[in-house]
């Protein structure tokens, strides 16, 4: 059946695609286009809000004492920080519970599209707030920024992997993990103090993250929807397959025409579950506990509170005020050659090996630094 909606010049031999060895250049565009407003805003947002700490609790303060006619105590200061850090991963809940709607209704292209909008709003609040004399316009900027990250931290993956052939999928589908570290040493080099991230300027650091979705807007409606969204869920075949072919070029597609139509059929007379009935369907009730112990996990791990408090960890650790800022983008390279690494093995060793292999550092570095904290205290009351 597939073969009968595939012309004469698609149906290659086999062996042409597997002779590839690196995605085509359709789709490596397309990995950079929907990666630039994709994951790379949610990096870009953990690590600029951390270059903008001190500044910022200045301008509370600031703002507060010009208000009131009061000094605000610093665990004042403090607790409206941890609004400012929360507040994103508010709106990354948020953004999370509407990306499958949206994906449905929209597609998965589009979505991402209109996912900028909320980044928009949150760059524009943000960067007007020392104007406005207004430290709440930063905490509702960033739920919109986190609601951003949080459609684009499902959506994209999702695009990306429905868009790729199956030689290339894992390596495709991955490829949202180097952007997000991308956006994390993005965000730390224009927060540097000889960038963006003095006191003049850091409404422009807040701010920054609108260049990324504007440039998105621009390139990524010339890309095409997602093969899979325009099969299953329009029924369209043929603009199903021209999206095929405008990813891959022409090469045999006889295969992934033959994968969707099978998920197309199964897919008959059943509508889309909301996340209660999901939660109450046995039949995919292991995975979801996989993912439930893997994102959990991920989460857990306390990687993105070191990415938020940096400037906090770094100066606990002694190191010297001013080279904390470069330190931090230390942090933020080993994430990206660790992603990097990991995006060009995982198609050659499989999924299992890499998670094990990075929980496993988890659990052993983890260890290494609560011993190392509790020495460290136990070693500074010994001197004192």
């Amino acid at each position: 059946m597939a073969a009968s909606l595939l012309k004469p010049a698609d149906r290659r031999p086999e062996g042409r695609e597997r002779d590839r060895q690196v995605p085509s250049r359709g789709m490596l565009f397309t990995v950079f286009a929907a990666g630039i407003g994709g994951t790379l805003q949610y990096g870009l947002n953990l690590t600029t809000v951390n270059a903008a700490t001190v500044s910022v609790q200045n301008f509370i303060n600031e703002t507060w004492t010009e208000r009131y006619g009061t000094q605000v105590e610093s665990n004042f200061i403090a607790i409206i920080w941890s609004f400012i850090v929360t507040a994103h991963f508010v709106g990354g809940l948020m953004g999370s519970l509407i990306a499958g709607p949206m994906a449905i209704k929209y597609g998965r292209r589009n979505s991402l599209l209109l996912s900028n909008i909320f980044i928009l709003v949150a760059a524009l609040l943000m960067g007007l707030s020392k104007i406005a004399k207004s430290f709440e316009m930063i905490i509702v900027g960033r739920i919109f920024s986190g609601i951003n990250s949080g459609v684009a931290l499902n959506i994209h993956p999702m695009y990306l992997g429905e868009s790729a052939t199956k030689q290339f999928r894992g390596s495709v589908t991955l490829s949202f993990a180097p952007f997000t570290a991308a956006g994390l040493i993005l965000g730390q080099t224009v927060g540097l103090r000889e960038v963006l991230g003095s006191d003049e300027r850091w409404p422009l650091l807040l701010s920054s993250c609108a260049a990324p979705a504007l440039l998105q807007l621009m390139i990524l409606p010339w890309f095409p929807e997602s093969p899979r969204y325009l099969l299953i869920d329009k029924g369209d075949k043929y603009l199903c397959l021209e999206a095929m072919r405008r990813f891959h070029g022409n090469i045999d597609l006889t295969d992934e025409m033959e994968e969707m139509l099978e998920e197309k059929r199964a897919s008959e007379g059943q509508k889309s579950k909301n996340l209660w009935e999901l939660f109450r369907d046995a039949s995919v009730r292991r995975q979801l506990i996989i993912v439930f112990v893997l994102s959990s996990a991920i989460e857990l791990c306390g990687n993105d509170a070191m990415y938020f408090y940096t400037t906090y960890v770094l100066r606990a650790a002694g190191i010297p005020e001013k080279k904390i800022q470069y330190a931090a983008i230390g942090t933020g390279i080993c994430e990206f050659m660790t992603s990097l690494s990991s995006n060009i093995f995982i198609d050659r060793i499989g999924r299992k090996v890499p998670l094990m292999l990075g929980y496993g550092l988890m659990v052993v570095w983890g260890s290494v630094f609560t011993v190392s904290l509790c020495l460290q205290k136990g070693i500074v009351e010994h001197q004192c």
